[in-house]
């Protein structure tokens, strides 16, 4: 079952990134010019296999189509010499709307597919597998020697715990996760730009004014429960010492003013109408569904484009990004929730103390350069059409790595190894770790046995390690037959058993 962010949003996950990858940014089989009536397909795509074994484009039925191709390079090779990039995760293969499309990317050009027909080719040098998708035990063994593992997991580290634990993230070459630290950081993946932050927010006197109607100071929307970061308990906590207005299915306590606000398609998008009824409240409790850092969901950066100042519990390190001192509220901060209530009731009372969370939307008021820096430099874009989206631009990432590697390999050979070999490339805890889940209020003591969370995701975080020690056992033993995972976890099992 597919959870986090996809769930929560609506838009999370493969949806939104389908959306993000219908980008017309070049055309299709490197020519400048789209195959005449786009009905068959490009030769060069054609003739790119050298084998039966390794199909051409022609055999899906792919026909030519606009697909991003990358920035262009000098590399003359023809298809049949570059290196192949297999899409393990086939959905989200990114390019429309064959199976098989050649890249050309600042340091040389690749032939990208998802076909797994050609998964044990000399030639398929990478494996690009989407963190949501990846379970160990369904992992294509045995590992061969002449292919690195790459990983693209924007989402919540709750889809795969496995990739929180040393064992499993050090199963990958190359990284793109939300962690600054990783290959190619998706961290600012929900933020468009810095003008989104500058909106306009609803003014005081009317966030007031519906605080007279009987609204309370504080929102919350969420019907997805029962989540690793436990909010919800947080939350009823906090309901207790201030009133909050709760729309979603958890702590649901007042109904939406219109059916059609009640539409959950509405509520997933960046409806005006919605957009308008959210930006009235003064707060807004954004915790996300998952602890880790860096880890920033629109969850964060929809309540500050729309000025309902962030309650935030998500990135340990979320201060980092801000747009200044002072912009959002941290849920950590308090000793308590009554302590935190005590303070949104004096922000609520005290007009000139809260537009100060506001201040970053003036002009010149965004004074985090390391915020503005890392937009800029980024080589992705949201919703920008000049820019190739995150899925293609690791693509290259990798391609060029790959392009790099076969040199040096080559050149290795070539000099009878005088020349060294290419370094082995291993991902690192901090290039996806989190922490284990810990309860949203109180202590995992306090809890009693029978609770739902304490069942579900302590569990499933500690399991996910086994999982990570089970399959990387299995490729230094050169395993082929996945169907012995379960043999390898129990090995594991009586091991800490007998350890303990």
């Amino acid at each position: 079952v597919r959870r986090g962010a996809a769930q929560e949003a609506g838009m999370g996950g493969p949806a939104r990134l389908w959306l993000a990858l219908a980008l017309p940014l070049a055309l299709a089989c490197g020519t400048g010019k789209v195959a005449a009536g786009a009905e068959a397909p490009c030769e060069a795509e054609a003739e790119g296999w050298p084998h039966a074994a390794v199909p051409p484009a022609a055999a899906f039925g792919a026909v030519a189509a606009p697909s991003y191709r990358g920035p262009g390079n000098n590399d003359t090779r023809p298809n049949r010499a570059l290196p192949i990039l297999l899409w393990w995760s086939g959905s989200l293969f990114p390019h429309f709307p064959g199976d098989t499309e050649r890249i050309d990317c600042p340091r040389g050009s690749c032939l990208a597919t998802r076909s797994r027909r050609v998964a044990r080719h000399r030639r398929t040098k990478a494996l690009i597998f989407y963190g949501t998708d990846f379970r160990a035990y369904e992992a294509p063994l045995p590992r061969l020697p002449h292919q690195t593992w790459a990983l693209f997991h924007e989402e919540s580290p709750m889809n795969n715990y496995v990739l929180s634990h040393s064992p499993g993230i050090g199963l990958f070459n190359y990284t793109a996760t939300f962690r600054r630290e990783s290959d190619y950081p998706l961290t600012l993946q929900w933020l468009p730009d810095a003008a989104y932050l500058r909106h306009p927010p609803v003014p005081l006197a009317e966030k007031d004014a519906w605080r007279r109607q009987g609204y309370a100071p504080v929102l919350y929307m969420q019907s997805h429960c029962d989540v690793p970061s436990d909010r919800d308990r947080y939350v009823r906590e906090l309901m207790k010492y201030i009133q909050v207005d709760s729309y979603g299915k958890c702590l649901h306590n007042r109904e939406l003013p219109s059916e059609r606000l009640r539409d959950t398609s509405t509520a997933t998008t960046e409806d005006s109408e919605f957009m308008t009824f959210v930006g009235r409240y003064k707060f807004h409790l954004a915790l996300e569904n998952a602890i880790c850092n860096d880890y920033m969901t629109e969850k964060l950066w929809r309540p500050m484009h729309l000025g309902a100042v962030p309650v935030y519990r998500g990135s340990p390190v979320v201060r980092d990004w801000m747009p200044n001192n002072l912009s959002i509220i941290l849920i950590d901060d308090f000793h308590s929730p009554q302590e935190l209530a005590k303070y949104l009731d004096f922000l609520d009372k005290n007009g000139e103390e809260y537009l100060k969370y506001l201040e970053y939307k003036k002009p010149g008021g965004i004074k985090n350069q390391f915020l503005l820096e890392s937009l800029e430099r980024r080589e992705w874009g949201v919703n920008d059409m000049t820019l190739p989206n995150y899925l293609n631009g690791f693509e290259c990432f990798v391609c060029d790595r790959e392009n790099t590697r076969v040199k040096e390999e080559q050149e290795h050979k070539k000099s009878h190894k005088k020349s060294p070999a290419p370094k082995p490339r291993v991902a690192q805890f901090k290039h996806m770790g989190c922490p284990m889940p810990t309860p949203g209020f109180g202590s995992v003591e306090d809890i009693s046995g029978g609770d739902s969370w304490k069942e579900m995701w302590l569990q499933d975080y500690w399991q996910s390690l086994d999982q990570g020690e089970a399959l990387t056992a299995m490729i230094h033993r050169n395993e082929s037959h996945q169907g012995r995972f379960w043999d390898y976890m129990h090995e594991i099992f009586l091991k800490r058993t007998r350890h303990h």
